[in-house]
């Protein structure tokens, strides 16, 4: 933090990010039924800050908001209003366009993953490691097409490696790597 910068200035967008988050996504729960669906970009936000490494409050808001402009009444504009355009602009790099059909959609959401910065693409990062260490909480039929999905998105991130995203890519490669182990025997 530079000396002229208050810790209000520093952090209060990204309490301010959490709380959104957490109106947001009210009501919502996680695949068990039962847990709800903000603990998820709320581990996020760990994941990136605590595992990654990370400590930019932009990546770690981002973090947090990742979901809510695919999966709340949240749009662009709202973001753009509490957060900014830069922060506007990440969360929709991590959003879905429901409007298309699956394959569709996905094959969008790849090419916009190509195209995003490092700190988006350490958010996504983030979500795969939270999403895989959250893979038993699925039904067993649904684990291999999670598998498979989170798999190809870290494919798309291995083409656009920086140094930021080294020790990510590496930890969440690492997971990968343990839960298929574990699934083979």
């Amino acid at each position: 933090m530079a000396q002229s910068e208050s810790l209000e200035s520093t952090y209060g967008l990204l309490l301010k990010a959490a709380a959104f988050a957490a109106r947001a996504h009210r009501g919502q729960l996680r695949k068990d039924k039962e847990t709800p669906y903000v603990s998820h970009v709320f581990r996020v936000c760990l994941v990136a800050r605590d595992i990654f490494g990370i400590s930019d409050p932009r990546v770690l808001m981002t973090a947090l908001l990742h979901d809510t402009v695919e999966d709340t009444t949240t749009d662009f504009d709202d973001l753009e209003e509490h957060f900014g355009r830069e922060i506007a602009q990440w969360v929709a790099f991590l959003s879905k366009d429901k409007r298309l059909r699956e394959q569709e959609r996905e094959q969008a959401y790849m090419d916009n993953l190509a195209k995003a910065p490092w700190q988006v693409l350490a958010c996504k990062l983030a979500d795969i490691f939270d999403n895989l260490m959250d893979l038993g909480q699925l039904p067993p039929e649904r684990r291999q097409h999670t598998m498979s999905r989170l798999e190809g998105y870290v494919n798309a991130i291995r083409g656009n490696i920086l140094e930021e995203l080294r020790r990510p890519l590496a930890l969440v490669s690492q997971l990968l790597d343990e839960i298929k182990a574990k699934n083979v025997r």
